[in-house]
């Protein structure tokens, strides 16, 4: 096992955790940045897909449909188990409405990941290598964000009409 692995690997664990972490406790939530980060992933992915030599072949796109499907599901659940309530005292910037999935959202990043990892792997023995790329990586998982940014928008209204301090599903 090489250096670089273990490093990938730690990296990769310490991301999930957190991830984990922020799925489980109460965000404030900003309406503006549920849209930002899956928007600057998407320009960024595609950026850097369009810089990639990588040939693309029946096979890469099968499988980032298949990908992508799961991802966009997995996001539209993540935005429809997601949770609201009102702060009586507003943050920094304003903001009174905070958000979580909790832990079964945090499980579902977990699910994201293993048909990530998956879907790597059999992609490397069909000979598919534009699914590994980071552009590739950096689209599924900005499709991911935007399912669930496009469900919690949908969903905010009530949360604010919602009486203070009751959760709203």
């Amino acid at each position: 096992m090489s250096v670089q692995l273990v490093v990938n690997i730690l990296v990769g664990l310490a991301l999930v955790a957190f991830l984990a972490y922020r799925q489980a406790t109460w965000q404030y939530l900003d309406p503006s940045r549920i849209w930002r980060t899956p928007l600057v992933m998407a320009v960024v992915g595609v950026v850097v897909l369009a810089q990639s030599k990588a040939a693309i072949t029946t096979t890469d796109i099968v499988l980032l449909g298949v990908e992508a499907l799961v991802t966009i599901g997995i996001g539209l659940t993540m935005g429809s188990i997601t949770r609201f309530r009102t702060t009586d005292t507003p943050d920094d910037k304003g903001r009174t409405v905070q958000s979580r999935t909790g832990w079964l959202g945090a499980s579902l990043w977990l699910v994201l990941i293993a048909v990530r990892i998956g879907l790597d792997v059999l992609g490397g023995h069909l000979g598919a290598h534009l699914l590994t790329s980071t552009g590739a990586i950096l689209l599924v998982l900005a499709l991911n964000r935007a399912a669930r940014a496009l469900v919690i928008d949908q969903r905010i209204p009530r949360a604010g009409r919602s009486a203070r301090g009751m959760m709203v599903r």
